[in-house]
């Protein structure tokens, strides 16, 4: 496809995705005492006495522009598929960064992600969850619990399945692997190393690690694609066609588990952008709708 068909068709797809008006959720709880440590859930939309639980992680970069407001209307079309769905928020990149996360670059340079809060947020709002869950969302099966994100947020979930064999000094690190019946990652950022080389999304993954001057330093805490076997059933959905986040880097993941002796499904889709894939009115959606729902049922 000529350059400009497909830069045209990727921002359709990106402004259907954004074309869908928020969904409030059912019900909203802190995990911690920031704003942004919240997670909203979203009842499933049947008469089911409990459900599996998504657990939903935002993309946007680790910016802090991109908040869990846009993917609301595709957690409300997971609840409309029967699930019970936690859609996490989590501290971003944003001009507020404290100087000593960015190398003593301005903040304005280095907008992505912060070190440690987004890590240490997804890692509390996980162990929290169940707690969470029971209490706000009774029809929610804690038991069954599919974690699912897209772009960096599916790099957020990569990572929070495989806290279990961070190094043995990381803060994040868990004794045991995480009660989960599998992961779903969307378009993830799944290969830090790749993702840099490829200058994914305006070098995030360097903004996210601090720099150059930290990037070795806190890769092994932070690169789901050195954190391997993770021993959790794992499935990539990725667009052919994404500009986004290349396939390369879904495909470099997969490779990585592969040496690792671990299996990762990998669902390609042909002619598909990055946005399709959490947009309610594209068949992405759907293939996304049954990936999670081969795990959770």
């Amino acid at each position: 496809m000529p350059e400009d068909a497909s830069a045209a068709r990727a921002a359709a797809e990106e402004e259907s995705a954004f074309s869908h008006p928020p969904v409030d959720p059912d019900a909203s709880a802190p995990y911690g005492d920031h704003p942004d440590q919240v997670i909203d859930f979203y009842a499933p939309r049947t008469d089911a006495a409990s459900a599996p639980l998504v657990v939903l992680l935002h993309g946007g970069a680790w910016r802090a522009r991109y908040d869990r407001r846009h993917i609301t209307p595709f957690a409300d079309f997971l609840a409309r598929r029967g699930f019970a769905v936690a859609n996490v928020e989590y501290r971003r990149g944003g001009p507020d960064i404290p100087a000593q996360n960015t190398g003593g670059e301005p903040a304005s340079v280095l907008p992505a992600g912060r070190w440690p809060e987004t890590f240490d947020d997804v890692a509390a709002a996980l162990d929290a969850l169940p707690e969470l869950a029971r209490e706000a969302l009774p029809s929610a099966d804690a038991r069954r619990i599919v974690l699912t994100g897209h772009s960096a947020g599916g790099h957020l979930a990569l990572w929070a399945a495989a806290r279990h064999v961070l190094p043995a000094d990381s803060p994040w690190r868990t004794d045991r692997p995480a009660p989960l019946r599998g992961v779903v990652a969307l378009a993830p950022i799944a290969d830090l190393g790749v993702a840099e080389k490829l200058e994914v999304c305006e070098g995030a993954v360097g903004q996210l690690l601090g720099g150059q001057h930290s990037f070795a330093e806190r890769l092994p805490h932070a690169d789901p694609a050195l954190l391997l076997p993770t021993g959790i059933a794992t499935t990539l959905v990725q667009g052919r066609t994404d500009r986004d986040v290349p396939y390369e880097v879904a495909e470099s993941f997969a490779d990585a588990a592969a040496r690792a002796g671990e299996v990762v499904g990998v669902t390609l889709l042909e002619d598909v952008g990055h946005f399709p894939l959490i947009d309610p009115a594209a068949d992405a959606a759907a293939v996304v709708a049954e990936e999670i729902a081969q795990l959770a049922f």
